[in-house]
């Protein structure tokens, strides 16, 4: 059972890193179409973009910080916690 418990710790812990990835590439600016931007771009949009839009929705995202991410991270770590206290 602890085998399961670590994995699923392990898998959030690498969508935290690639948010956390996809906030430094906002600040550096790389090139959009080299592989690793790409693919951190694509691995984590699915995950950030209802926040997002739901940020838009109450009318909470229409500066120039996107506050998705943190979001994002808080309700993973909630999800976690709940999933492993389960298992």
């Amino acid at each position: 059972m602890w085998m399961i418990q670590r994995s699923v710790d392990y898998f959030f812990r690498v969508l935290d890193f690639l948010i956390i990835a996809r906030i430094l590439m906002s600040w550096l600016n790389p090139n959009p179409y080299s592989t690793i931007p790409k693919l951190i771009y694509q691995l984590t949009e699915p995950i950030l973009a209802p926040f997002r839009n739901l940020l838009f929705r109450f009318g909470l995202g229409r500066g120039m910080i996107d506050f998705s991410p943190i979001i994002a991270v808080i309700f993973l770590d909630f999800i976690r916690n709940i999933i492993i206290g389960l298992l």
